[in-house]
């Protein structure tokens, strides 16, 4: 099996690339459709969300309004860090478990975790190698505001709430630059995807 980590900024392509992983034949984790089936009102984690940041999150139907949470946690250190503490243990034990579902499935597996948060988890060293989706800052701030309808303000500052992106790409094996074309980084994730694979193949016992 081959564990891979994708992570990059929010808004910064890291979506687009892991459809093309995906497309290439890549098992894809996507960490952030976890995030939301954990948050649901099913889930222990719910409670304990509602209990820290108030009934005031809640939608009509009782689910937690991500945008209102957001508006609480983002640009504030500490209560960023509380809703954290609730969900990445979750999130991350959920990976691990399908990463041993597909891996029993298809030990050849090329497996991607999707997840804007890998470094700031604490969860790099877990993978093989890491991805890092990244684009220009500018660029960053425009498609949030395009994929949202917040305010530039809102923009820069969810984007500040997490880590730099010149940090991730300091920490990152490989860098896909999603500044381009789409066909632009489609070539990129197709060179990174081979030698992705390579490692796979290579790798002993394989």
């Amino acid at each position: 099996m081959g564990y891979f980590g994708l992570t990059g900024g929010i808004a910064s392509g890291k979506s687009t690339v892991a459809r093309e992983f995906q497309g290439l034949g890549a098992r894809i984790i996507d960490a952030d459709r976890i995030g939301h089936e954990v948050i649901h009102s099913s889930n222990p984690a719910h409670r304990e969300i509602v209990r820290q940041f108030g009934t005031d999150i809640l939608a009509s139907s009782g689910e937690i309004d991500r945008s209102r949470l957001g508006r609480i946690v983002f640009g504030d250190a500490g209560k960023l860090q509380q809703l954290n503490a609730i969900v990445h243990p979750r999130i991350i034990a959920r990976i691990e478990e399908l990463a041993a579902e597909y891996c029993a499935e298809d030990s050849s597996s090329i497996i991607v975790v999707d997840a804007a948060l890998i470094f700031e988890a604490g969860i790099g060293g877990r993978f093989t190698k890491v991805v890092v989706a990244w684009c220009r800052p500018e660029q960053q701030v425009e498609r949030l505001i395009a994929k949202t309808g917040v305010s530039r303000e809102e923009a820069e500052r969810r984007i500040a709430a997490q880590m730099p992106a010149e940090e991730k790409r300091r920490r990152a094996d490989y860098v896909i630059d999603c500044s381009g074309s789409l066909e632009r980084t489609r070539e990129q994730v197709h060179r990174v995807y081979e030698q992705l694979a390579r490692q796979v193949r290579d790798r002993p016992g394989a």
